[in-house]
Parts: C-alpha cells; sequence; structure tokens
C-alpha cells in the first residue's frame, strides 16, 4: 500500500457531497481520534515496517447520515518508495435499518503523499452490523494496493463487552486478489482486548496473524505478530 500528493479536487468531493446531502454544515456533527501505536497492521500486514505509528483522524457527520472524513498515520515500506506517510480520504453514508442492524457504504481514496511514483487507489466497501456486537464487511478496489488488479476483501468479526471498562475484539478476514496482481489470495485472524482506562482514552492489546500465502507475499510485513495502541476518542 501506497500514494502521492493529494489534488485539491480529492478533499472537495467528500465535503461537497456531505453538504449538499447533509443539509449544510451548520447540522454537522464533529468527531475525530488519535492514537499511538507500536506497529499499524492492516488486514493482517504490518504498514509501519513493524515499527511504531502515529495516527490521527477527523470526521463530519451530517444528520441523514451523511459524512466525510480524513485519517492519516506514518507509515513505511520498501525505502526506493518513500513513503512516509497515509492519508485516507473517506465519504460515505451510514445509518439504522430493521432488525437491530446498521448499515456503512463508503468510497475511500489511500493516498501517500510523500511516495515516488504513483501508489494511490480507490476502494468501496460495505459493513453490515447487527446489534452492535456483530458485523460483516465487503471491499472491492478495481486497482487494489495500487497494483492495477482488482481485489475484494471481506471480513466477519465480534465484539463482548466484560464489563462497563473492558470488551474483546475478534475478526477473520480474506482478501481476494487477482494473479495479475503479484500477490496471492490470503487469510488473516485478529483477537484483541480493548481496556477504557480513563475516559476519553483507550488501550488496546491486539495478536494478529495471517496464512502462509500472505508471508510469501508481503515477506517479513506478514505473520504473527502483537500490536498495543492508546487511542482518545473526541
Amino acid at each position: 500500500m501506497i500514494r502521492i500528493p493529494c489534488p485539491r479536487s480529492t478533499f472537495v468531493l467528500p465535503l461537497a457531497l456531505f453538504v449538499s446531502c447533509s443539509g449544510g454544515a451548520m447540522a454537522a456533527e464533529v468527531s475525530g481520534t488519535a492514537a499511538l501505536t507500536t506497529d499499524y497492521v492492516w488486514r493482517g500486514t504490518s504498514q509501519s515496517n513493524e515499527g511504531a505509528a502515529a495516527q490521527a483522524g477527523l470526521k463530519v457527520t451530517g444528520q441523514r447520515g451523511f459524512y466525510a472524513q480524513a485519517w492519516g498515520s506514518s507509515v513505511e515500506f520498501a525505502p526506493q518508495t518513500r513513503a512516509s506517510t497515509e492519508l485516507d480520504v473517506v465519504a460515505g453514508w451510514s445509518g439504522a435499518l430493521p432488525g437491530n442492524t446498521a448499515l456503512d457504504i463508503s468510497v475511500t481514496r489511500y493516498l501517500y503523499p510523500s511516495a515516488v511514483g504513483s501508489l494511490d487507489w480507490t476502494e468501496t466497501s460495505a459493513t453490515l452490523t447487527w446489534r452492535d456486537h456483530y458485523w460483516m464487511q465487503v471491499a472491492h478496489a478495481r486497482d487494489a494496493l495500487a497494483s492495477g488488479a482488482a481485489g475484494t476483501y471481506a471480513q466477519l468479526g465480534a465484539r463482548v463487552a466484560l464489563n462497563e471498562t473492558l470488551r474483546l475484539e475478534g475478526a477473520a478476514g480474506r482478501y481476494w486478489l487477482a494473479t495479475d496482481s503479484g500477490y496471492a489470495d490470503y487469510t488473516h485472524l485478529q483477537f484483541g482486548a480493548v481496556w477504557a482506562f480513563a475516559a476519553p482514552f483507550e488501550l488496546r492489546l491486539t495478536l494478529h496473524d495471517t496464512d502462509a500465502a500472505a508471508r510469501r507475499g508481503f515477506g517479513a510485513w506478514a505473520g504473527t505478530r502483537v500490536e498495543a495502541a492508546v487511542q482518545a476518542s473526541f
């Protein structure tokens, strides 16, 4: 994964969609996150060369469920890419459905401002949540991982609250990548504990694992690893 300078229009489109569909910025609700993690792990593989990463995000949500979001993290890929920052720009909609379910549909543009060459790519995803405890996500890109080939990702997950401050989370994901992408299909698992020790702060400890196909495609960035992170939400 990797990307390049973000043109002004990349930011304007999600914000324009939000303003036109939500009834104006005056109805907006703003939220955000900031985190420090020992390893930025995305779909089972390290995006920070197994090193620490700083992350932050900002989300603007309208009354009708439309939202615009920007999220960034420090990254470290192969030295020749010169990629040091990831910026994800998202436009989406989320809302409640019958049967204690909720749906989130979004388009994400992945950008790497400092990278050499065009490493940007776009993905569309949908996440269905039931009772806020279980979720199923499906995402698709025609240029997955900026490879020029298609990729489809699916994940099933669950979270269980043990008490008011401690919860457990687990998920299993499968990434189907076209043969001309240069990568093989792979599976990953993750299991973690989240401790809300002092509002608005949380401490997360997550165990990640991938199959042999991921290790063949991504080398040392895949496999088994433990990630610890401190996150604040506002």
